[in-house]
């Protein structure tokens, strides 16, 4: 059975209590998958264990880039400009079925926050810093060549404007990915199992008490490391080790993110820009049918499960996504769908939530639990490699027992890139489109979630249309399903129609329509009886009205 079967997960449990594990890693996050490539690709023993679904909390409710924060060089972070943005190419080659360079246009505005000489520089200094290819460096642009880049652009207010790369990408899927990576190096993930408190021996942590969310079933299991990469939660995870939080704390800020259909706004290219007055800036990505377009930044002091979109949110997006763009006249009506993210930062004194810095830090306690909080979605890698560095200088007291090489996630592609090249990937591509030609339409969205798996999908796909009477629209959502539930341990209606297929965000129209069949495929898979099956659909009814909740 897979590692990764949502089928096999009796089998998950009664392995996790039988191994003395090396590390155990709170959080399925990007952090949390990180850290389980990496210790898993370096030999050890490894467990990652997430309460909700992986990717459940920050790491599906980014801005889904990966970048190198342009606007970080205005708070003078050169170092984490530098490490991002060469970071960018080396996520691009290890997920190029997920990670897309993405042209970006940079407009120069009358009373924004950057000139034309001090974009000029910027840009050349991001380029410089991130090492970024000849094709894909800077271009200064007129007033006239910004205009015919992007026609809809404020030419009242238009000064000139700048082009550069980024890249796109699903931060879900990037992560579900690395998991599955992990699993090939022998690295165990398992979803829905909240960590709930600690063992302890001679005043040091040596394993982690465990609940079975489905069941409610508790137990424990060994390890000589714990780490705590839990995004937002991850103070709440130093209390359950210590009384009172000792040294830098957690401060959370929220960001929001608004979906509309493309025809509202058809853009040529993602556009980023100022908002006059907050420092803030604002992207505009195309994505398929619609734009997505964000984000806010604002302190959060409420539930950190359920982060909520409110009316200023959607106004403040709105307002100046018009100013930009004054012929969109765009309303809270044409908003679609939307998702609201928290960012787990480090407090520091007297600063706004746009001024703090977006480095990550470690924290390790007297008990030896190991916390990582702030970091990027692009710097997940970084991250994972100054954990594990951690772990060896600190090994007399962990006591792992095997040594610990270098970390070799650098040339570690993700599952589903088996690619060299963009060329080999067309070619990948062009070979699916001649061996599944029923599946021509599907094809190509497919590959973009799931890379060189996609053959096994449509392969199912295939067997599916041979031994039943349905059209290869539903025999591909069948096969989808299964191929989730069989390798990516989807569990709820909710794990595949939000995090392994973004269709509550980006499709939910589809999702909608279809949301029937897709709970008939999961009961028939996973023997769910008619109660169950109303219970999930009216789960993921419940995530659409809650994510439409600020009109």
């Amino acid at each position: 059975m897979d590692a990764m079967s949502a089928k096999a997960r009796t089998q998950h449990l009664q392995e996790m209590q039988e191994v003395h594990w090396d590390l155990v890693i709170i959080g399925g996050g990007i952090t949390g998958a990180g850290i389980l490539l990496d210790a898993a690709s370096r030999g050890l023993r490894v467990l990652l264990l997430e309460k909700h679904d992986f990717a459940w909390g920050t790491s599906s409710r980014s801005t889904k880039l990966i970048h190198g924060g342009l606007r970080y060089l205005k708070q003078m972070e050169i170092g984490l400009v530098r490490e991002v943005g060469k970071e960018r190419a080396i996520v691009y080659q290890n997920a190029r079925h997920i990670v897309r360079p993405e042209k970006m246009l940079l407009p120069i505005i009358k009373d924004g926050s950057l000139g034309k000489a001090s974009s000029s520089i910027g840009l050349w200094v991001y380029d410089w810093l991130a090492d970024v290819n000849e094709e894909e460096k800077r271009k200064m642009l007129s007033k006239e060549e910004t205009l015919r880049a992007e026609p809809r652009l404020n030419r009242d207010i238009l000064v000139g404007g700048g082009m550069y790369y980024e890249y796109r990408t699903d931060d879900a899927r990037l992560t579900i990915e690395i998991i599955k990576k992990a699993a090939e190096f022998g690295g165990r993930a398992l979803n829905y199992c909240e960590v709930t408190g600690f063992s302890y021996e001679n005043g040091k942590i040596s394993g982690v008490h465990i609940r079975d969310t489905p069941n409610g079933r508790t137990f424990s299991i060994a390890s000589k490391c714990v780490v705590n990469a839990t995004g937002p939660w991850v103070d709440q995870v130093r209390k359950l080790d210590e009384d009172v939080l000792r040294g830098k704390t957690l401060r959370l800020t929220k960001g929001v993110h608004l979906v509309i259909p493309r025809e509202k706004l058809d853009l040529n290219q993602s556009v980023y820009f100022d908002v006059p007055g907050d420092g803030r800036m604002i992207f505009c990505i195309p994505r398929d049918e619609v734009v997505y377009m964000g984000t806010t930044d604002t302190d959060y002091t409420d539930s950190i499960d359920d982060p909520g979109i409110n009316g200023r949110d959607v106004a403040y997006i709105l307002k100046a996504v018009n100013r930009m763009f004054p012929d969109a006249n765009l309303m809270d009506d044409d908003v679609i769908s939307t998702w609201a993210g928290l960012r787990p930062l480090i407090h520091e004194e007297g600063k706004s939530p746009s001024e703090l810095s977006r480095k990550d830090e470690i924290f390790i306690s007297k008990t030896g639990l190991i916390s990582i909080a702030g970091g990027k979605l692009t710097g997940y890698r970084k991250m994972a490699s100054r954990i594990i560095k951690e772990i060896r200088k600190r090994n007399e007291q962990y006591k792992i027992g095997r040594a610990i090489g270098k970390s070799q996630t650098k040339e570690i592609r993700v599952a589903g890139n088996v690619f060299g090249s963009e060329q080999e990937m067309d070619a990948f591509r062009k070979g699916l489109q001649a061996d599944y030609p029923a599946f021509h339409e599907q094809a190509k969205p497919l590959f973009e979630k799931y890379g060189a798996n996609t053959r096994l999908i449509l392969s199912s796909a295939k067997e599916v249309m041979e031994h039943r009477d349905i059209p290869q629209k539903d025999a591909a959502h069948y096969a989808e399903i299964k191929y989730g539930i069989e390798h990516e341990m989807v569990r709820t209606l909710s794990d595949f129609c939000i995090r392994r297929t973004g269709m509550l965000y980006f499709e939910p129209t589809r999702m909608s329509r279809e949301l029937e069949k897709f709970a008939g495929v999961m009961q028939e898979i996973l023997g769910w009886d008619h109660p169950r099956k109303a219970k999930e659909i009216q789960n993921v009814r419940t995530a659409y009205n809650s994510v439409m909740a600020f009109s």
